[in-house]
């Protein structure tokens, strides 16, 4: 924590502050880094000897600051620990699902970061930690292939973990001081109280991507908004959402953007658009388990219509 907090020195940019401490605290490859930050290797390498250099020549003591300078670092550890969090639970490259090492690491920094600072974005993003772990074991199937959050057997979610990041929830919105972090745990506490998919309440997720979106005005926080339309309201209202993200020239390199596009374009029956969107998705994405998923969705579609 030390060493975190040493990184997330407001000496630093927030961007270097980030990109240091996945790199030296969490143990994450720069390629591993670059594609969280969605910028290239070589920009975000030069970030990280920008940052050792700065540390070296402002002696910036290696230490958890007082009380009264928590606040000035707090954002940008909060940042890294959930950084390295959803490193360990989607990971971008390699042949397995989920790293539990780096999950469940950053699970534990959380939790001494709420002991060390009980702060309501503290506790919101150690809930949201929390909840999406609790589905980790439903979202691979047993010969390892990704399950969808619709398609998962929820007697594998982890109640416990439910019932903690919940409570965890409630207690960040009782406080009135929540910001973006307890905004996405109660997105995930909806999804997690829900039946089935069909029992999920898309009028309130979309409600809360809505407030979200105000707090955190982010293409992926979009992109997750557009999801949940396409549910309350229909398929066309999410594609015309996408499509206005990748108008703005934005997301073009992310491929579950992609993967959206074409399964709401396979939903409409717009079959050569989901082709062309699934091969865009396919040639982004570095997970083995999702690109055979990707591979199967494509192989699934009626054969396309003959060009010309």
């Amino acid at each position: 924590m030390r060493l975190i907090f040493t990184c997330c020195h407001p000496a630093l940019s927030r961007e270097a502050q980030i990109a240091f401490t996945l790199r030296e605290v969490c143990g994450l490859t720069t390629e591993e880094i670059a594609h969280a930050f969605l910028i290239a290797p070589s920009t975000l390498a030069q970030r990280i000897v920008r940052a050792k250099g700065k540390i070296r020549r402002a002696r910036i003591p290696y230490q958890v600051p007082s009380r009264n300078d928590l606040s000035q670092r707090l954002d940008a550890v909060l940042h890294v620990i959930y950084l390295g969090f959803n490193e360990g639970y989607s990971p971008p490259a390699g042949g397995t699902l989920t790293r539990h090492d780096l999950s469940g690491e950053a699970i534990r920094l959380g939790r001494l970061l709420v002991e060390l600072l009980p702060d309501a974005e503290a506790e919101g993003l150690l809930a949201l930690m929390l909840l999406h772990e609790s589905r980790r074991d439903a979202r691979s199937s047993p010969s390892r292939e990704v399950v969808l959050l619709f398609e998962q057997d929820q007697s594998r979610w982890d109640r416990a973990l439910i019932a903690e990041g919940s409570a965890l929830v409630q207690r960040s919105l009782q406080s009135r001081r929540f910001g973006p972090y307890t905004l996405q745990a109660a997105i995930s506490a909806v999804h997690a109280e829900a039946d089935s998919a069909a029992d999920t309440d898309w009028r309130q997720i979309v409600a809360l991507y809505d407030v979200l979106l105000f707090a955190d005005d982010s293409p992926v926080i979009e992109l997750n908004r557009a999801a949940a339309l396409a549910m309350r309201d229909s398929p066309e209202a999410g594609l015309a959402v996408v499509d206005a993200i990748f108008a703005r020239g934005e997301l073009h390199d992310y491929h579950l953007a992609h993967a959206a596009r074409a399964d709401l374009c396979r939903r409409l029956g717009r079959t050569q658009e989901a082709c062309a969107a699934y091969e865009a998705a396919l040639a982004l994405a570095q997970q083995e388990p999702e690109r055979r998923f990707i591979q199967r969705r494509l192989a699934e579609l009626p054969a396309r219509e003959p060009q010309g």
